[in-house]
């Protein structure tokens, strides 16, 4: 059912991985990828740091809680997010998110740009900011040399996403769910869809994630692939793509074990327009800037209108 594809074909064989990538992307909307190109020692650095995150009393991480920072950086405490609007019922996770690395000097975030901020970081783990600044880069690089895959199978010139993806609203997410405790209408994450154009998401193996293919009421377990990273299409690359690319909704069950995983939530930058990619067919949507639209569905998940 989620489809299973070697990253190594990307370069022995682009057309038929790109042909295998886009049949997944207008199917589906998931698909894994064996082989990443991420190094497996950083990613068990990323979990032994989100660990230590998560293990510290609430007191050591409500100063940097993300209700009271502007640009989508920070702590998210147990039940604070409601992604399943529908059902009204709340998320059981923690997270943390770590958004494109700016200083406090740089030009756009002292003239207040869209998701321009800098990012808050634990001050009692050291190696926390260098290990998840460089799984930053690495997942960026990742998600960009993706887009190269798109762009052959949907018939783009070669580098047309580059110039989107220089300076991304991308976010880093630290997910950390606790074991299932039985009770009624308990949800890790509730049903939702991601907001950008992909999600690569490394998990700890523990069951949970579902995805629910459109047109379906059932919902499908995504299985664990040693090494295998799960990537997903989001809304603004099922808009960018005049719907060629499906963003089909997925959630997470209580787990029976406490769970944890790495998100990188892959946006486009923030002056990015999005308008329907050529050859797609007539517009279904009209063209909205990339910060716009995070703007909009992020204000939707926290039921607030500051959000910049």
């Amino acid at each position: 059912m989620i489809p299973i594809l070697d990253w190594q074909r990307l370069e022995s064989d682009p057309d038929g991985f790109a042909q295998d990538l886009g049949q997944a992307c207008r199917e589906v909307g998931f698909f894994m990828i064996a082989n990443p190109p991420l190094e497996a020692a950083l990613v068990a650095e990323v979990f032994a740091q989100a660990d230590a995150f998560f293990a510290q009393p609430t007191a050591r991480k409500a100063p940097l809680a993300l209700r009271n920072n502007p640009h989508n950086r920070g702590w998210v405490g147990q039940g604070e997010e409601r992604l399943d609007n529908a059902s009204g019922m709340q998320d059981q996770k923690e997270a943390f998110n770590i958004g494109f690395d700016l200083e406090a000097e740089d030009p756009r975030v002292l003239a207040g740009e869209a998701f321009r901020g800098v990012n808050i970081w634990p001050q009692d783990l050291p190696q926390f900011r260098d290990v998840m600044l460089r799984y930053y880069d690495e997942a960026l690089r990742f998600g960009v040399a993706l887009h190269g895959a798109f762009e052959r199978d949907l018939g783009l010139k070669p580098g047309f996403f580059a110039p989107h993806f220089t300076a991304p609203m991308a976010t880093l997410r630290l997910l950390s769910y606790p074991a299932a405790t039985g009770r009624d209408g308990e949800i890790g994450a509730g049903a939702h869809t991601d907001y950008g154009s992909v999600t690569l998401l490394v998990t700890d193996g523990e069951a949970g994630l579902q995805v629910q293919p459109r047109g379906s009421d059932d919902w499908v377990d995504v299985p664990k692939i040693a090494e295998a990273v799960v990537v997903n299409i989001g809304d603004c690359l099922m808009r960018w793509s005049n719907d060629t690319y499906v963003s089909n909704p997925h959630r997470v069950l209580p787990p029976a074990n406490p769970r944890r995983s790495i998100a990188f939530f892959l946006d486009p930058n923030p002056d990015s327009e999005i308008a329907v990619l050529p050859g797609t067919g007539t517009p279904c949507y009209p063209p909205i800037l990339a910060a716009d639209y995070l703007r909009m569905r992020l204000d939707a998940t926290y039921d607030r209108k500051e959000h910049t």
